[in-house]
């Protein structure tokens, strides 16, 4: 694959990202007013703004077109450096306390190790952000895997965070080479191919368990099996991405709709929905973007910050 393709389609995992983030955002409000207009497919006519999910995989793109791989001392000072530029977009406590420490001068391996009395952290955060990589390495899924863990590494260290991360990176790639005639599976067999890649984990066992959920299933069953992100971590959050991803690729809109009415964690989900599946659409639904705070308008995607 080109250099320029590398960067087109890591730029596109990014606005899937942001769009994603910005439709899933915009949908938190009361269950009941959140279901109703997800039963009545009624989007929010006013501005949609993105949170540290976009925010952080800005990061990993400017890295990977900087860099042309994950140079984690540099992955960490953007992080740090984005997060201080603005902290009211949404980080979880244990980010607060991570790019603080990095951003103070602690070394990014001893903030992440630290986290959770020193089990290192096993949240979505990795998974949120980490498309463009897939995007970038499509055509290697061993770098594909290497820098998606080096990239989770820098605010991850529990096990779990990581193999999240690498999933959804995993999955991102197989996309995209769908996409370009390279790949042909769906369903179950895409389900099945993301988990043969992963190192032994309950992530990857509640991958497994998405290989036997039907693609007309109920939506309180499937997140009664795979969860919605409410517990924050990646076991709770990957497997129902990656099942959403299964069934309703071809559409950015029907995929985004499913992962919105899983409720949970309505951003991330959809956050991490958004940068896979846009790398199969031809374009992104115009209507949509147009109410989407955009990505490269944005404070963080200025170079002159680092």
């Amino acid at each position: 694959m080109e250099l320029k393709d590398r960067i087109k389609y890591a730029k596109r995992a990014l606005d899937g990202i942001a769009l994603g983030d910005c439709f899933g955002q915009s949908f938190f409000v009361p269950d009941e007013i959140a279901s109703e207009r997800i039963k009545k497919r009624e989007i929010l006519n006013k501005s949609w703004h993105f949170t540290d999910d976009t925010v952080m995989a800005i990061g990993i793109y400017h890295i990977l077109k900087k860099y042309g791989k994950i140079d984690q001392d540099a992955l960490a000072s953007i992080f740090a450096k984005n997060y201080a530029l603005d902290w009211h977009r949404g980080y979880g406590g244990t980010a607060h306390s991570i790019l603080r420490s990095i951003g103070e001068g602690q070394n990014w391996r001893d903030a992440a190790s630290e986290a959770f009395d020193g089990m290192g952290s096993m949240g979505n955060g990795g998974a949120m952000r980490v498309a463009p990589i897939g995007a970038y390495f499509a055509d290697d899924l061993d770098k594909v895997l290497y820098y998606a863990r080096a990239s989770a590494e820098v605010t991850h260290a529990h096990m779990e965070g990581i193999v999240g991360a690498m999933a959804v990176a995993i999955a991102s790639a197989l996309i995209l080479n769908k996409k370009l005639g390279r790949y042909f599976g769906e369903g179950e067999t895409f389900l099945r191919d993301v988990a043969d890649q992963l190192p032994e984990s309950d992530t990857k066992y509640k991958i497994l368990s998405a290989v036997s959920i039907k693609k007309e299933s109920n939506i309180d069953f499937v997140v009664s099996i795979l969860g919605n992100g409410i517990k924050l971590t990646a076991q709770d959050t990957v497997p129902f991405c990656l099942w959403c991803v299964a069934y309703f690729y071809i559409s950015v809109e029907e995929a985004l709709w499913m992962a919105v009415s899983a409720l949970g964690d309505r951003d991330t989900i959809c956050a991490i929905v958004g940068g896979m599946v846009s790398l199969f659409a031809d374009e992104l639904p115009q209507q949509w973007l147009r109410y989407m705070e955009q990505p490269e308008n944005s404070i963080f995607l200025n170079t002159e910050n680092y």
